[in-house]
């Protein structure tokens, strides 16, 4: 029926850095949502049938319709809600051009290595890949912190959080498990990052109320270990 309100449904994993992104736009439009849990160990009918291509979250289903893959979420949410709360992208070609590319960036180079920081076995082999991971990560983490500026924030001009806000802070609630696990402080290695990290989750409720607690994230990816046996 036309002008019928859409059903919003959120098929995610609650340490999913990438449906957490999801979270976060929603909350920060204000747009109301239904969240499904999933357990990737045994994905759901529902999963597979509306991501058939890849089988991961998240999914957005809005009035049945399903939109897959994070940050291609983010750009329909902006569209889809239009007019609802803060806009995620910037007005300016530009400004969008390059906050794509920095949406771009957190996943080719950030999350690759920081998956291997804490799913590299244990043993000689494992110590090397860890380390050579941790590199990586910090190399990534820096060239983020040198985007960021000394700017409050990457979007809504330096003041205010955006697209690549958004699309970064999922990760900080993992930054703890791969400190433990990589033998580093974000911190003392990327300090302005990190007090970027503080200051998204103080300042902004969509952020706080989107992220899972660090601990249980870091008992998360202990129970990963074991389960794959990685701890020897």
């Amino acid at each position: 029926m036309e002008g019928e309100k859409k059903s919003v449904v959120l098929i995610n994993c609650a340490v999913s850095m990438y449906g957490n992104r999801v979270r976060i736009a929603l909350a920060r439009k204000g747009v109301a949502y239904e969240e499904k849990p999933e357990n990737l160990a045994a994905k759901s009918a529902l999963l597979l049938s509306s991501n058939p291509v890849h089988g991961q979250v998240p999914v957005l289903l809005v009035g049945g319709k399903p939109v897959c893959e994070s940050l291609v979420i983010l750009e329909f949410i902006d569209e889809e809600f239009a007019g609802v709360g803060e806009p995620l992208l910037p007005a300016g070609p530009y400004e969008r051009a390059q906050a794509r590319f920095w949406a771009s960036y957190i996943d080719a180079k950030l999350a690759p290595c920081a998956g291997r920081v804490w799913r590299s076995p244990a043993g000689a082999a494992g110590s090397a890949a860890v380390e050579a991971a941790r590199g990586e990560l910090v190399a990534a983490m820096r060239t983020l912190e040198a985007e960021l500026g000394g700017r409050r924030y990457f979007g809504g001009g330096g003041e205010a959080l955006g697209y690549v806000d958004v699309a970064l802070a999922p990760f900080t609630a993992w930054f703890a498990t791969y400190e433990r696990f990589g033998g580093f402080s974000v911190a003392a290695e990327c300090p302005e990052l990190a007090a970027w990290a503080a200051r998204c989750v103080r300042e902004n409720a969509c952020v706080a109320a989107s992220l899972p607690d660090p601990e249980f994230v870091y008992q998360f990816a202990c129970g990963m270990r074991k389960h794959f046996g990685l701890d020897g």
